[in-house]
């Protein structure tokens, strides 16, 4: 499936298996689905949930920095990538 570069990951808090994100192109909402990538991180999830300054979003647009829970762990400079249908 086609990826659009979405983010990059500027934190990762391990004892919450959280990913902070900054969202450098495009929007991001809830249902998305994204791959995380990096020099050995290399993985998919669905959205299921999100944070804009520690409140519950549906959306999030370019600029913002977002939190949201990963299945694995994810390292700064990753790179974040929406897939498209």
């Amino acid at each position: 499936m086609p990826e659009i570069e979405i983010g990059i990951v500027t934190h990762y808090f391990g004892h919450i298996d959280v990913a902070a994100i900054q969202l450098t192109n495009d929007e991001l909402s809830v249902g998305d689905t994204i791959h995380v990538k990096g020099h050995t991180t290399d993985f998919t999830c669905r959205v299921d949930s999100m944070q804009v300054d520690h409140a519950s979003v549906a959306k999030a647009k370019k600029g913002d920095g977002v939190g949201m829970k990963v299945p694995a762990k994810a390292h700064e400079h990753d790179k974040v990538y929406k897939v498209t249908p």
